[in-house]
């Protein structure tokens, strides 16, 4: 028993030492303003650094949640469509907990590695990994959710009689003619009748 505790002693005195973050981890608030027809996320790209992710990735993810197109202009996000502030958080939060808190530590002193397929997030304060899902819920809705003339990207859900695809965004439901179940397709909306949208592929 001796030796144990003295083996378990050394082990302990020569683990290495882990930089974590997780007291100075506060992500910064969303700094929101609308511009025209569309949403600019100033602090984009601070918001970026803090999380210690690829600005792409953290971009991508938000366009697909909030159901929406948009691009990066230097340290700022700007998205189509007009989001609220609060929706746009929803997505950043959901973002941290799903692509960079340890789920086991509760730390932020994480990676994401690619294995195979599979991206894994993988954690340099207690060493678990886990792989990450692409989860489909839309969390933020623009205010003025579709308006004549404008694009979306949006993803078809069903089929209708006449083949047209359907898609759902905020209230409104979207026909697409030549879209199929499952594809995800930028379109532009041509007429709106109540809740009821009629797009084309661009």
């Amino acid at each position: 028993m001796d030796d144990y505790e003295a083996l378990l002693e050394r082990a302990i005195e020569n683990l290495p030492d882990v930089e974590t973050t997780d007291v100075r981890f506060v992500i910064p608030e969303p700094k929101i303003f609308v511009e025209g027809k569309t949403t600019v996320l100033d602090n984009f790209g601070n918001i970026a650094d803090v999380l210690n992710r690829e600005p792409d990735h953290l971009m991508k993810y938000l366009t697909r949640e909030m159901g929406t197109a948009g691009k990066l202009d230097g340290s700022r996000a700007i998205f189509q469509g007009k989001f609220p502030k609060e929706s746009i958080k929803a997505n950043i939060d959901a973002y941290v907990e799903e692509y960079v808190i340890c789920s086991e530590c509760n730390r932020p002193d994480t990676q994401l590695v690619k294995e195979g397929r599979i991206m894994v997030l993988k954690c340099a304060a207690c060493g678990a990994h886990r792989p990450v899902k692409k989860r489909r819920t839309t969390i933020a809705t623009p205010r003025d959710a579709v308006e004549e003339g404008e694009e979306y990207e949006v993803r078809i859900d069903a089929v209708g009689s006449k083949g047209d695809g359907i898609a759902k965004l905020a209230k409104f439901t979207i026909f697409v003619p030549g879209a199929a179940k499952g594809d995800v397709v930028k379109v532009k909306i041509k007429r709106i009748s109540g809740n009821l949208a009629f797009a084309e592929r661009v």
